[in-house]
């Protein structure tokens, strides 16, 4: 906690500077800012998905290998295959929340598409 009063305005300035970084891209393009921000949250959401999915699938097989030999709880095990099928299943609850599939049809499911990764 002392760092952050100690270096508050030094913190801030460097947000500040990054912001004002990143608005260059957005405030370049012609159209609608809304649709480019949208763009890129799709974008960055199916990136981590993918490496989530990928990362979580050995984790799936290390926990299993581990739990077979005793050294690691079961719940472990289905806490983690719960967590990759809500991972791999959220595309398609946003899409079924918002009920706009043609901004957020990109996001999709991974649970019979594999072309995503």
């Amino acid at each position: 906690m002392q760092f952050i009063k100690n270096n508050f305005w030094t913190m801030a300035v460097v947000i500040f500077t990054v912001t004002m970084g990143m608005i260059g891209d957005a405030a370049a393009q012609s159209g609608d800012i809304m649709g480019l921000a949208l763009t890129k949250t799709v974008n960055v959401f199916t990136k981590v998905k993918a490496i989530l999915i990928v990362l979580g699938g050995f984790g799936l097989v290390a926990v299993a290998f581990t739990a077979v030999f005793g050294k690691v709880n079961w719940k472990w095990f289905a806490g983690l295959a719960v967590g990759l099928a809500v991972v791999a299943a959220a595309g398609a609850v946003i899409q079924y929340a918002t009920g706009n599939a043609s901004e957020t049809g990109r996001l999709g499911d991974t649970f019979g598409n594999t072309s995503n990764l």
